[in-house]
């Protein structure tokens, strides 16, 4: 036997003694439940038996016995409650099997090199990730509650393997079959009895304690669900040492079982994963985040991703050698349709990562990338600017041409920012109106749709466990600093007169996101001259910057 099947066997050992730890805290909860019963029945039957008689003895039986019966009780009703909570499941898109057919094929193919059942279902998340989730809780309440009918998930208990949708894209077919071999090869833990029963335990103790924590019941229905959560948080805080040692015996033991398949292969691949991550990171960050704040979402995110790792692999020389890889097939090509798949999933992340309805609707529609830089880039830019010329005119600030006051022009920024900068200046004063405004706009936004209609592309709401609102899962964008937000806005503005007065347009940058275009050409050295002017009250270092493109600071600009 190998080192590496021995590591593998102590593994699996070394986890299956921790389930079953888990399943022996489960086994002292029951003991410490039947204990007063236990010992009523025994009490009652010395007593039928003419022994520990007397009206002592009789008063201490009906005791122990009412003790008995309330325990049962509390205890029925924390177990109701912990079975009837729902746990919570990934929101993904379920991909089914006819329309991925080659897909569901290199998995099966797969688990049967790694010996492992296959999973029962794919489904894809918006995120640089993969991994095996248990959904048989699911299975079995709609077996139960649909008069005898069968899902097929419900026939196959095995966990459903869930696949980061920008790896299909970025991917070549070898290189994901290769990622996914550890993860697959986890479906065999899963299989084993022990492990299964342990993880259903805590999966339903979680589920119970934030069934607990949730407001909005009165305070008779939800004191019982309370104590059901603080029953099952003592338990929870017993388990937590098996259940994490458990989980990390699984997967070493997974990794060690794939080995050998396709590892030489999977050392390159993972230099794919993080070349992937860092590119999701940038789409979402500088690219899809201008796009979800003013109600549009790109619908092909995937297909920006292969964009924008590629535009990286062109620009750092580390990266070279990443493009050769784009003569070989690449992983969504086992998707019969990769379009709508793509659709559904960016729809996904931009209700996980920014909020938003299920549906599209006039505040909430789809954007191509070739509707990028006119729908999305121009509007952002002229949006930002009439907010600067708003604050302007509520500070009192006297405008650029006498003759036509209405008309807005870059000269007036520029010749109000001009001076003395530093604390008190005319930046200070104008970056904390431009903070305020922008705090008042976000506030006064309307808020997204209902969150839990029905998903024309993903079929049931791959949100419907999450509650009715959406749920931003953190913020892509730390806080910016009014100074910062300033620098944006009077960018914003000289990009409009440069569209407006110089024949520039509105570009995208797969990598730094919305873009200006001079001459075909993306200029990227706006942003010092600008901070000249925001943070030193120098507009000499802009003035040369609009003379070099030539763009007229004293003509009107097109505001929103």
């Amino acid at each position: 036997m190998s080192g590496i099947d021995v590591g593998e066997e102590l593994g699996a050992r070394a986890a299956q003694a921790r389930a079953l730890a888990l399943l022996r805290i489960r086994s002292r909860a029951l003991a410490v439940v039947i204990t007063p019963a236990a010992v009523a029945v025994v009490l009652f039957a010395a007593g039928a038996q003419g022994h520990l008689g007397g009206p002592v003895w009789d008063g201490v039986r009906w005791a122990v016995l009412g003790v008995a019966v309330v325990v049962l009780l509390v205890a029925a009703a924390v177990a109701v409650s912990v079975a009837r909570a729902r746990p919570a499941v990934s929101p993904t898109v379920p991909v089914a099997e006819e329309g991925a057919p080659d897909l569901y094929r290199l998995v099966r193919d797969l688990a049967d090199r790694l010996g492992v059942p296959a999973p029962s279902a794919i489904a894809l998340t918006p995120d640089c990730d993969s991994w095996l989730e248990d959904r048989t809780h699911r299975t079995h309440r709609t077996h139960s509650g649909s008069g005898g009918k069968t899902t097929a998930e419900a026939k196959n208990p095995a966990p459903v393997l869930v696949i980061g949708s920008p790896f299909l894209w970025w991917m070549r077919v070898a290189e994901l079959r290769a990622v996914l071999a550890p993860v697959v090869a986890g479906t065999d833990s899963s299989a084993h009895p022990d492990i299964a029963a342990a993880r259903r335990f805590v999966r339903g103790l979680d589920a119970a304690v934030a069934d607990g924590a949730a407001p909005g019941r009165g305070a008779l229905r939800g004191a019982p669900v309370t104590f059901a959560g603080w029953v099952a948080r003592l338990l929870l805080r017993a388990c937590r040492e098996h259940a994490a040692e458990m989980e990390r015996c699984v997967a070493a033991t997974a990794s060690m079982r794939a080995q050998g398949v396709d590892y030489a292969l999977r050392i390159a691949a993972q230099e794919q994963v993080g070349l992937a991550y860092a590119g999701w990171d940038r789409l979402l960050t500088r690219v899809a985040l201008p796009a979800w704040r003013m109600g549009r979402w790109p619908s092909r995110l995937d297909a920006g991703v292969v964009s924008a790792l590629t535009e990286l692999s062109r620009r750092d020389r580390l990266a070279d050698g990443f493009t050769s890889r784009l003569g070989e097939r690449p992983a969504c090509d086992l998707l019969e349709e990769p379009g709508i798949a793509d659709e559904a999933t960016s729809l996904l992340a931009a209700r996980l990562f920014h909020g938003g309805p299920a549906e599209s609707g006039p505040d909430w529609a789809p954007v191509d990338w070739q509707q990028y830089p006119d729908e999305v880039v121009d509007r952002k830019w002229r949006t930002e600017a009439a907010r600067l010329h708003r604050v302007l005119d509520a500070m009192g600030v006297p405008p650029a041409s006498v003759t036509d006051p209405a008309v807005p022009t870059l000269a007036r920024v520029m010749e109000h920012l001009a001076g003395p900068g530093g604390p008190g200046g005319p930046g200070e004063e104008l970056a904390a109106g431009i903070g305020a405004a922008v705090a008042r706009d976000d506030a006064q936004a309307p808020a997204p749709g209902p969150a839990q209609q029905t998903a024309s592309a993903a079929g049931a709401d791959p949100l419907d466990l999450w509650g009715p609102d959406p749920l931003p899962l953190f913020p892509l964008q730390p806080p910016r600093t009014g100074t910062e937000l300033l620098a944006d806005h009077v960018a914003a503005m000289v990009c409009c007169a440069a569209v407006d007065t110089a024949g520039a347009a509105p570009g995208l940058d797969w990598l730094d996101g919305p873009a200006l275009l001079v001459d075909g050409e993306r200029r990227a050295d706006l942003a010092v001259p600008v901070l000249s002017l925001v943070e030193d009250g120098d507009p000499d270092p802009l003035r040369s910057w609009l003379a070099e493109v030539g763009v007229r600071s004293d003509k009107p600009v097109r505001l929103v």
